[in-house]
């Protein structure tokens, strides 16, 4: 089983506007995610839009994603660039964090 990074699940219920547990497995999450960005494909479509905006997934990314692989779920597709961009946001600010506590010498 794949731990899920702490910072996930608030950022994921924010971005998402969506209730999620806080203890839930990675396969559990990435269901109940995909199974939301199925409804938001099939009933509003702008709302996941807007999301995916917000969250700033990469559009080229997607768009080549979807391309490369047409027959697949596409809402599985979107969730793995979600957590992924999330990610990456939980990675910088972490890093960012980390440069604050960097002696006033070694900084530039």
């Amino acid at each position: 089983m794949t731990q899920i990074n702490t910072g996930l699940i608030p950022i994921l219920r924010q971005s998402l506007e969506l209730d999620l547990p806080e203890n839930i497995s990675f396969d559990l999450l990435k269901e109940h995610l995909s199974t939301h960005i199925n409804y938001l494909i099939q009933s509003d479509f702008q709302k996941l839009v807007s999301i995916l905006y917000r969250v700033d997934v990469n559009e080229s990314k997607l768009k080549h994603l979807l391309k490369e692989n047409q027959g697949f779920d596409a809402a599985n597709i979107i969730t793995d660039l979600i957590i992924e961009r999330e990610l990456q946001k939980i990675r910088s600010r972490q890093e960012y964090r980390n440069d604050e506590n960097i002696n006033d010498d070694e900084k530039w």
